[in-house]
């Protein structure tokens, strides 16, 4: 095991893990940051989605012993006084059903329409395209990660 410096939702943390530990589980089980979910433990089903420099990332996969010069943020750090554009498009739209997949899918989504701020509909398609909704909301998140563009433009 050792000691290892992160910046997590802006504010810096020491953490001492075993230097393969996924981010996912210093999120959940060492920092209690727990809107990052475990789905598939293989990086496949996008639940456990974070931003690490801006860029969705899966953090079942990613070991957190990678990460000490890196700006990490989670579902919890990804608006500050008020709701992220997406967030705000996904009350709008009434998205979640279960809503186990949603902090996943909204960090997918923000993190894309930092990229591409006015996508069509068939680039949200691509770019959601590897989050998995068990309940089948796609059209919902779709129309959703539209909304939140305008939101944003």
């Amino acid at each position: 095991m050792a000691s290892y410096n992160l910046k997590i939702n802006g504010k810096r943390v020491s953490i001492y893990v075993d230097s393969d530990t996924p981010l996912l589980w210093v999120l959940r089980d060492e920092l209690n940051l727990v809107g990052t979910k475990f789905g598939c433990g293989i990086g496949q089903c996008g639940v456990c989605t974070v931003h690490v420099d801006g860029v969705a990332t899966r953090s079942c996969l990613l070991p957190a012993s990678r990460l000490e010069d890196s700006e990490i943020t989670t579902i919890e750090g990804l608006s500050d006084d008020k709701l992220h554009p997406v967030q705000d498009a996904w009350k709008e739209l009434d998205v979640p059903q279960c809503g186990y997949c949603q902090a996943g899918q909204i960090m997918t989504a923000s993190s894309f329409l930092k990229e591409n701020p006015s996508p069509t509909n068939q680039e949200i398609r691509n770019a959601m395209h590897g989050n998995l909704c068990r309940c089948a909301s796609y059209n919902r998140i779709e129309k959703a990660v539209a909304l939140a563009a305008k939101k944003m433009s």
